[in-house]
């Protein structure tokens, strides 16, 4: 079986490629010189393929990247390439809370391109998963930098929403079950195996990383400001307000509710010291290297 991976250069689909020959995967992305909406690119990517697993996306907008252009325009091209070359399945990566009517940008967007996937008329999977961590991830490596620049971590509210983190290598598991073939005409929700506050995830991290740190309430649109600063100044922000607008919700439940996986695929490993020890970066806060250039 031969595979095509939208995103293929992101967190997700590098874990996702590496489960499988290279000669059995086709890799798209910015970075391969494929557009997430160029129907005619993707189509000839995709002959030969069985299944896309459609990873690409972004958690915030930056030049001509836009939700609109990556989530909704970009799905309704990988649709129209596979039904052109003959894809046999789609297996789509949404967000947990991906709904119409939000006031998000992002979650709306998320939503619109599952709504493209469900009418396709294609097989297809829907994973609606929530936060998903490991090697190269936004969650224990922008807790482990900040923890290491400022010993101070604020909470996103006054009452705190909890997530269930789950392991990219059980993330992947999902997915292989989906382009497998085992979760057809379907969508479902992925979460992990235990449910905490991020304070308790960034007390964690910050035991291993050896720093002290204080977590103080902070209200939300406090978060929100911040995070609107770090998308204007970083190369990957500190928090999107995509982010902030999640933690404020919570990352544990459905939004709208959904079916759960089947007992034998629901990832199971607790955010433990192995597990994060695994999704550590190097050892150091953030420098001028995270930020980006200035403009002229």
């Amino acid at each position: 079986m031969k595979i095509a991976i939208t995103g293929g250069a992101g967190f997700v689909g590098r874990h996702l490629a590496d489960r499988f020959d290279p000669a059995d995967v086709a890799t798209l992305s910015r970075r391969t010189g494929v557009d997430i909406d160029d129907v005619d690119a993707l189509t000839k990517a995709f002959e030969g393929c069985d299944v896309v697993a459609h990873c690409a996306g972004i958690n915030r907008e930056l030049g001509e990247q836009t939700y609109q252009k990556v989530h909704i325009d970009g799905t309704r091209a990988v649709v129209e390439a596979a039904e052109r070359a003959g894809v046999r399945r789609i297996v789509m990566l949404s967000f947990l809370r991906a709904r119409p009517d939000c006031g998000s940008p992002y979650h709306e967007s998320k939503w619109a391109a599952e709504e493209l996937v469900r009418g396709s008329g294609l097989d297809y999977t829907i994973l609606k998963a929530g936060m998903i961590y490991g090697h190269g991830d936004h969650l224990v490596d922008h807790i482990s930098h900040s923890v290491q620049t400022i010993p101070l971590f604020a909470t996103v509210g006054f009452h705190e929403r909890s997530i269930r983190p789950i392991p990219v290598s059980e993330m992947v598991d999902v997915l292989i079950a989906a382009i497998d073939g085992r979760l057809p005409k379907s969508t479902v929700a992925v979460t992990g195996g235990e449910e905490l506050l991020l304070s308790e995830a960034v007390h964690r991290i910050a035991r291993l990383v050896e720093r002290r740190v204080a977590v103080i309430p902070a209200p939300v649109w406090a978060i929100r400001a911040l995070a609107q600063v770090t998308e204007w100044t970083m190369k990957v922000p500190l928090i999107a307000k995509a982010q902030a607008r999640m933690l404020a919700e919570g990352v544990s439940e459905a939004a709208p509710p959904t079916a759960d996986l089947p007992e034998e695929l629901r990832p199971r490993l607790p955010f433990s010291d192995e597990q994060i020890e695994a999704a550590l970066p190097p050892r150091g806060g953030f420098g001028i290297g995270d930020l980006l250039p200035l403009r002229r």
